[in-house]
């Protein structure tokens, strides 16, 4: 590896190098005796800036740079799930069975797909010598988890070739060549299990998609109220203790996403730890089986290099990209990006790049829309003919709360679905604390279609009303303040009375107990018809002149019981529901009776 230049400045992750005539925007460089990886973020003249992914101390000016002529790449391929990478892809397990240290030594290189390692694969058999193939077309198959088939493809740089040979069934490293094709102006090219990609460059597919399908998460004011669409974006934002992580271990854990990528990118490390420790012992609630299994975990916490920080969502994306790119859905949970952000400023800011608003890059907009909009449902390139998606689930750290600074009012720019965590509902014990008031889904009106015909016509119906009670909830609480619940009129006082039903009974659920925690689809809407087509019930009653309180006196047990049916009544045994919710129309209309004979 040539040597390209010489250290003549360190500041902080920054390392300025002279002497880097040739070299590119991006590229990766190894920096110092010790070889510590870099990026090259700027140039000028035959001046260098590279940004470090690991710690300085101890570098000198004069010491050599070294330069790949590559830019930062992740390597793909099977063995990437159920490991914990950092920013760079660097395996951590594996990096402390190597050093025997908890902490990352400098200089230390390990590759992210274990070398050894031999995967059982089973070739295309529609494949044949002489056949044209494409980028993206299967060449066979790795079982890589019980729950994950790893489909090889060819790689996206290859758009067209003639195969020339196939592995036979067995089994192989990733190293090993397990196809040969000819490529126009390159001539024979080996094809192996893995192959790598630039991070910063998205991977191509043939169509985008509209996103018509909802991320199932079981969490009901997600899916109901807030829905996220398959290859949709969301953020949830959202200050400190109102429950982002808990909300998107959640989302990790029961979303209907085949693989699940949860970058946590900048958190604190007690955070980090507990996301680490807790990961292992969950299970996939659709398989039973261990969660790790269609999971990878990349954790760049707080006293990790910044550097790779700023690097780790790109990395956490192209892993994301290219499981998407067998078929499959993908969940990326970014923890978050205002710790991502705040590495670009202080990079900016060694730079000494103009700052903007609170310091941060003018770019800051621009890297935030590179960045959500490489989700998205799309055709997939090559055959067989198959569509993929990833979506995005980011948490914002406003500080304070204040959703107009920078990383927040930018990020409302470039998602579709915005899920704001309320700090008073999680003091009031409320959660998830996702303000019903200034959230919402642009994905509501694409998704309904799904509901009607898997799960019942009359969801959208059932849904804006629901919305609509919560709305004139909360215009109802200003005149409250003022004169109390009895200057308001009895059609009034029920809006309150079935708010409250809505609130208690179906927007508060427990991330921890083992009924309410994950809420099917089905489950979701009986509860809500249940509370809908009481108040529908009891507003008759209101229009016939019976007061509020002798509903609320009368149907007391009943209304308790639909409160607690959702952590009572399991998702299997849904019908109790229904029985509820007979019970309480049959008891309205013996008290329509009782007034309209009195």
């Amino acid at each position: 590896m040539p040597v390209k230049g010489r250290i003549i400045r360190i500041a902080g992750p920054l390392v300025v190098a002279e002497g880097m005539s040739g070299a590119k925007m991006y590229e990766m460089v190894e920096v110092g005796e010790e070889r510590l990886v870099g990026e090259i973020t700027k140039i000028s003249g035959d001046k260098a800036f590279i940004q470090v992914y690991e710690s300085t101390t101890g570098l000198r000016p004069g010491e050599p740079v070294y330069g790949t002529g590559e830019p930062l790449s992740v390597e793909l391929g099977p063995g990437l799930l159920g490991q914990i990478f950092d920013g760079i892809q660097r395996p951590l397990g594996k990096i402390k069975d190597l050093t025997g240290s908890i902490f990352v030594k400098r200089g230390v290189k390990v590759p992210a797909l274990d070398r050894h390692k031999k995967w059982h694969f089973k070739p295309n058999t529609e494949l044949k010598p002489g056949d044209k193939v494409h980028a993206g077309d299967v060449l066979g198959t790795v079982q890589e988890t019980p729950l994950i088939e790893h489909r090889i493809m060819v790689p996206p740089d290859i758009p067209s070739a003639t195969l020339e040979w196939l592995a036979p069934e067995g089994d192989y490293t990733v190293e090993d060549t397990i196809a040969v094709v000819t490529v126009p102006g390159r001539g024979k090219v080996e094809l192996k299990m893995m192959h790598r990609w630039p991070v910063r460059r998205a991977r191509p597919v043939k169509e985008k998609l509209e996103p018509i399908e909802p991320l199932l998460t079981g969490i009901r004011v997600i899916d109901t109220l807030f829905p996220l669409a398959k290859g949709g974006a969301a953020a949830i934002p959202g200050p400190f203790g109102s429950g982002k992580t808990v909300t998107l271990h959640s989302l990790a854990k029961w979303s209907a996403a085949k693989v699940v990528i949860y970058i946590g990118c900048g958190e604190r490390g007690n955070e980090m730890t507990d996301a680490l420790r807790r990961f292992p012992k969950y299970k996939d609630p659709w398989t039973g089986r261990p969660l790790l299994e269609r999971t990878i975990l990349v954790a760049n916490t707080s006293n990790m290099p910044v550097a790779a920080r700023e690097a780790s969502i790109y990395t956490g994306m192209t892993m994301a990209e290219y499981y998407r790119d067998m078929g499959y859905d993908v969940l990326l949970i970014a923890d978050s990006t205002s710790r991502w952000a705040e590495a670009l400023r202080e990079i900016a800011g060694r730079l000494e790049e103009m700052p903007a608003e609170e310091g941060y890059p003018s770019y800051l907009a621009s890297r935030l829309a590179e960045f959500y909009e490489r989700a998205g449902r799309a055709v997939l390139l090559g055959r067989p003919n198959r569509v993929g998606s990833v979506s995005i689930a980011a948490a914002v750290s406003p500080p304070g709360g204040d959703f107009t600074e920078p990383v927040t009012s930018h990020t409302r720019r470039f998602v579709r679905v915005f899920w704001a965590l309320d700090v008073a509902l999680a003091s009031a014990r409320h959660y998830p604390a996702i303000n019903w008031i200034i959230s919402y889904s642009a994905y509501v009106d694409l998704v309904a279609k799904w509901w009607h015909e898997n799960i019942d016509p009359r969801w959208k119906e059932y849904r804006d009303e629901m919305y609509s009670i919560l709305l004139r909830e909360d215009e109802l609480k200003e005149i409250v303040r003022l004169v109390g619940t009895e200057g308001l009129s009895e059609r009034d006082k029920l809006i309150l009375e079935t708010a409250r039903l809505i609130r208690e009974g179906f927007l508060k659920q427990n991330a921890f107990d083992p009924i309410d925690a994950f809420s099917t689809p089905q489950k979701q809407f009986k509860l809500m018809r249940a509370i809908i087509d009481f108040h529908r019930s009891a507003m008759r009653l209101v229009e016939h002149g019976i007061p509020v309180k002798a509903i609320r006196e009368k149907l007391s047990d009943k209304l308790t019981k639909l409160m607690r049916a959702k952590f009572e009544i399991p998702n299997d045994e849904i019908d109790k529901i229904d029985k509820i919710r007979e019970e309480i129309l049959e008891a309205l209309d013996r008290l329509m009776e009782e007034y309209t004979t009195a």
